[in-house]
């Protein structure tokens, strides 16, 4: 049953990627159990503007779970206190009357914060771009049944391809490393056929892209995986290792 409860948040402002943050305290009352803590922050920025102050800027978009923008840290955790959700998908519910909600930004040397809650998570596009395509024929469409890849193995490389980049794994990541999400990326290639013709020059490019780009090594303590909200099993990490080793033999 929904009711009505009353927080107080305290949230980190800053200005611009140069200027001094600090954090900044608020309370939102009424606010439903039923609705979503983008919608709790919604009410938040209203209040504002309407007090003639500046909103909280903050990153949503398709606010279902699929397209990692909320980019939250709550209380200690990516995306909140429930596992395997985003941000957008956490829900009021969760929280008690009264309760003191901290909500920062990802903290990473990778992710430069743009405006109070908003980071620049272009890193990500960069290391997949480094990537770069998937060479196939073209030709006449083969039947899907003739393309021989197992179920097994078909599962392991979509279950790979459900990242959505939302970088919840740097940010639990005591070094800042982003080596979940470039597993997966590198994972969801190297498991299947398509992705052989440039299998190890992928895992080349995309682990010195990311070291460029200033994210720190993996520790194997299982942060990520265990804040990630699409459950991307630590088993790539393991992988990637394998497919750099290997690729740095054949070089």
């Amino acid at each position: 049953m929904e009711h009505l409860i009353n927080v107080n948040l305290k949230i980190w402002r800053q200005r611009g990627p140069k200027e001094k943050g600090a954090f900044a305290t608020y309370r939102v009352e009424n606010v439903s159990t039923g609705s979503s803590f983008l919608e709790m922050l919604d009410m938040l920025n209203q209040q504002l503007v309407e007090k003639g102050e500046e909103p909280v800027a903050f990153d949503s978009d398709c606010r279902e779970g699929i397209c990692g923008m909320c980019s939250l840290y709550i209380n200690g955790h990516p995306h909140g206190p429930v596992q395997g959700i985003t941000t957008c998908q956490l829900h009021m519910r969760k929280f008690k009357n009264e309760d003191v909600i901290t909500i920062e930004p990802w903290r990473s040397a990778g992710f430069p914060v743009i405006r109070d809650l908003m980071v620049d998570r272009n890193a990500f596009d960069k290391i997949q771009q480094a990537g770069g395509y998937v060479s196939f024929n073209c030709g006449g469409a083969p039947d899907a049944n003739a393309t021989p890849i197992s179920k097994e193995v078909a599962d392991m490389a979509m279950d790979s391809a459900t990242c959505i980049g939302c970088g919840a794994c740097v940010a639990a990541c005591k070094n800042g490393s982003a080596m979940l999400f470039v597993s997966a990326k590198v994972s969801q290639f190297a498991l299947l056929p398509q992705g052989q013709v440039e299998r190890a020059r992928r895992a080349r490019a995309m682990v010195a892209k990311m070291d460029e780009l200033g994210f720190g090594n993996c520790t194997n303590t299982g942060a990520c995986a265990a804040e990630c909200p699409k459950s991307i099993s630590l088993s790539n990490i393991a992988r990637l290792n394998r497919e750099y080793l290997c690729a740095k033999i054949k070089e």
